[in-house]
């Protein structure tokens, strides 16, 4: 089922932006908190769940989200990543898989339908906040560079000898 309100020609209109959510994959838990509008009230709601399978185009990014309901009843819901609906996503933890895309979990049941947590060591923890530290360095000096400003003047031409 394809989004019925935003598709890619609504969100290219409304202005792709960087969405600072933090970084994720197939196979890791997400709370993914949406704003909803019930009459002329509006709140937000939670949906936590695996991530099952991602589709990255551009401005049309989206993935699935799949969680255990009441009854152990499964609910899938696919939101669009540039979407002004999400208010946020919270990484919750990393799942342990081995594909690009969880489609078999629909076919099981109980704790067989569970991604195994990832569980890092001590030296692969530390490795991972070294990375994230360069990272945060990096940006920072980009944007402490000084950027050439245009001025409205026309260049002046240079003289010939």
């Amino acid at each position: 089922m394809k989004a019925s309100k935003l598709t890619r020609e609504t969100i290219n209109e409304l202005g792709v932006c960087d969405r600072n959510f933090p970084e994720f994959a197939v196979g890791d838990t997400v709370a993914v908190s949406l704003k909803v509008k019930e009459g002329n009230k509006e709140r937000i709601q939670v949906f936590e769940g695996d991530i099952i399978a991602m589709h990255k185009n551009g401005a049309s990014t989206t993935f699935t989200v799949r969680k255990i309901g009441a009854n152990a009843i499964s609910v899938e819901k696919v939101f669009p990543y540039y979407s002004p609906l999400i208010e946020s996503i919270k990484f919750i933890r990393s799942g342990k898989k081995r594909r690009a895309k969880l489609y078999y979990i629909r076919e099981r049941i109980g704790k067989a339908a569970r991604v195994a947590e990832k569980v890092l060591t001590k030296e692969q923890k530390e490795l991972k906040a070294k990375k994230k530290k360069a990272q945060k360095k990096a940006l920072l000096a980009k944007s402490k560079e000084p950027v050439a400003q245009k001025s409205d003047k026309p260049a002046e031409p240079e003289e010939k000898k």
